[in-house]
């Protein structure tokens, strides 16, 4: 894992590189690569990459980047892990490449010269990276295809700069900070900024499972090579066979925890008291990993309840014989974090929190590597969304039919609303939106629903925003696929291509990077993904619940048992107690606090000036 930047002076009328302008942008990203710095610079001055490494595979010197290939006509700098580079430098070396170096970089430099941009698709792990083809004179940007690690990008017509961090493009001193109203609009809506907006217009998110060339007259659109929904259909094209299913479930999960131990140091694992983690630490010790650290935070607002993670993690701790580590976080440290935690925070996001936390402790253990359960619930099922989304489309879709009946009833519930009715604002948009799938998640992950936003923002704003960002449209685009997909898939592709990808992933990313930390999702990977078996069959043997008995020995009952939190926090109720508010503040309510707490503090004023 690290920080990577470029510039590349693409028209010929451009100023050369500035050098101090990829160096504050570099700078602006150490965290992210405490082992080593460097850059290059082309002959021409054309071309310009930095790099900020945190050295996982390949420690030596060899494995520094940026770096080039043996002719030097290739140049990389790159961000992640490729899990899969052993078979693949196995399959170079057959066809006559040699290797100087041990790391999977040098795997990505020989794969392009062999395949071009199209080697992506052979890539398995988490992936940011820019290019140079000094023959070809052009530069690849790419991105992994689920979007685990971040890469952002600006042109302004002459020449197009890239970096790991949003907020890292603004630091180099050449890119505009005028404001995007749909990024802007996005947050508000969702608690997150869609992409390939950010609150910034100059600045834009290279989409997931996508990659950007670039050329002497400038960038192409973004080319998809890889899309949910579609690999989704694919899977669900195959027989179904709910009795070999949970061997199949199983495999796939052995075989992706495998892949995500490959690593030149050692790997841990974030450990709450919940299934999806539990199961890694013991396929971890199933496939014969020692020594193992477990991580697990608590609050001492929950200790003695239900929440708190700590004593069940324990349990499954010992079980498996790894190393416990429990962090306790109370509001005080919360408060002291805060203001290194907006400026941590790359995009606006209501979320993070828990993830800033465990980062935190990991760092302070020594720790460089950690698994996480991140992801499983959008592959299993464990979300209310997959019971209510088809619920509501299925005995709302009548009222999207009356063309204005939505509308209607929305006003007047509004209405009703206003004048004191006990019902949460969103419920007014029911028969609006819950009668079709992209109005129905809309409704269901909205923090504020689209009516509401002329109270929060400048109307102008409001309205330029919402027309961009055209949230509906944009749901419904990922549904696209060959052929309709089941109910389950449909909302697996959703929380997967939107909330994970938008909000989980880039939180993972910047709060477990701002302490070094490199963050591992098994259950984020395509090849995961099309491993498993179909959505309706992962539904019929209740996938959620069959992963307890993955691990050799199982998962202890009390942990099957448990009632799903997640790793939570009490921001919350940390809020509510600093504002004297009530401590019956619902938890939607807290989320519109904690968003406009958010935004008022860390993203107005300088953050957008």
């Amino acid at each position: 894992m690290c920080g990577i930047a470029g510039i590349f002076a693409y028209l010929d009328v451009a100023p050369p590189v500035d050098c101090g302008e990829l160096a504050r942008i570099s700078a602006r990203q150490a965290a992210r690569g405490p082992d080593g710095s460097a850059d290059w610079v082309s002959p021409d001055q054309r071309v310009a990459f930095a790099h900020r490494r945190l050295a996982i595979i390949d420690l030596s010197e060899r494995g520094s980047q940026p770096m080039h290939s043996a002719d030097g006509v290739l140049t990389i700098t790159f961000n992640g892990e490729i899990y899969n580079y052993r078979e693949l430098r196995a399959e170079l070396e057959r066809k006559g490449c040699t290797f100087r170096t041990e790391s999977d970089t040098e795997v990505l430099l020989q794969l392009y010269a062999d395949r071009g941009p199209a080697m992506v698709g052979a890539l398995r792990g988490m992936f940011a990276f820019g290019l140079w083809d000094a023959r070809a004179r052009t530069l690849l940007l790419a991105r992994d295809p689920l979007g685990i690690k971040p890469l952002y990008y600006a042109d302004d017509g002459w020449t197009l700069r890239f970096a790991s961090q949003a907020k890292a493009l603004l630091a180099g001193g050449a890119v505009s900070r005028e404001p995007d109203p749909a990024g802007i609009v996005g947050f508000h809506l969702l608690g997150s900024v869609p992409e390939p907006f950010t609150v910034w217009r100059g600045i834009r998110a290279l989409p997931a499972g996508t990659t950007l060339e670039v050329d002497a007259v400038g960038p192409d659109s973004p080319a998809r090579y890889y899309q949910v929904a579609s690999s989704l259909e694919r899977r669900a094209a195959e027989a179904g066979d709910p009795s070999g299913a949970r061997t199949r479930l199983g495999t796939a999960v052995r075989d992706s925890v495998r892949y995500h131990l490959v690593a030149d140091v050692p790997v841990a694992v974030f450990l709450s008291a919940g299934l999806d983690s539990g199961a890694l630490l013991g396929t971890m010790a199933e496939l014969g990993v020692r020594d193992i650290s477990a991580l697990t935070l608590s609050f001492a607002e929950f200790r003695g309840k239900p929440n708190d993670e700590a004593p069940l993690a324990a349990e499954v701790a010992a079980r498996y014989g790894a190393r416990h580590i429990v962090r306790t976080v109370d509001r005080a440290e919360f408060e002291r974090d805060l203001p290194a935690i907006l400026e941590a925070m790359d995009l606006p996001t209501i979320d993070g929190i828990n993830t800033w936390f465990v980062a935190k402790a990991a760092r302070e253990a020594g720790i460089k590597v950690a698994l996480s359960g991140l992801g499983a619930d959008e592959c299993f099922g464990g979300y209310p969304s997959f019971a209510e989304l088809p619920r509501a489309v299925r005995l709302l879709r009548p009222f999207h039919f009356v063309p204005g009946a939505g509308r209607l009833l929305r006003c007047a519930m509004s209405a009703a609303i206003g004048l004191g009715a006990g019902w949460h604002p969103k419920a007014a948009g029911l028969f609006e939106y819950g009668g079709q799938w992209a109005g129905a998640y809309l409704l269901r992950r909205a923090v504020y629903m689209p009516w509401e936003l002329a109270a929060l923002l400048d109307s102008d704003l409001v309205e330029e925003g919402m027309r961009r960002l055209a949230p509906v449209s944009r749901i419904a685009a990922e549904l696209r696929a060959g052929r309709p997909l089941g109910a389950f898939d449909r909302v697996s592709t959703l929380e997967t291509s939107l909330y994970m990808r938008n909000q989980l992933l880039r939180d993972a990313d910047w709060a477990g990077m701002a302490h070094s930390v490199e963050i591992r999702v098994p259950y984020v990977d395509p090849f995961f993904l099309s491993a498993l078996p179909p959505g309706d069959v992962l539904e019929a043997i209740d996938a959620k619940a069959a992963v307890a008995d993955i691990p050799r020995p199982p998962l202890p009952d009390p942990v099957r048992g448990r009632a799903k939190t997640g790793f939570t926090t009490p921001v919350g109720q940390w809020l509510r107690a600093a504002a004297g508010a009530a401590e019956d503040v619902s938890f939607s309510a807290a989320s519109r606090a904690w968003l406009r707490h958010v935004w008022q503090a860390g993203w107005t004023g300088v953050a957008l000036a």
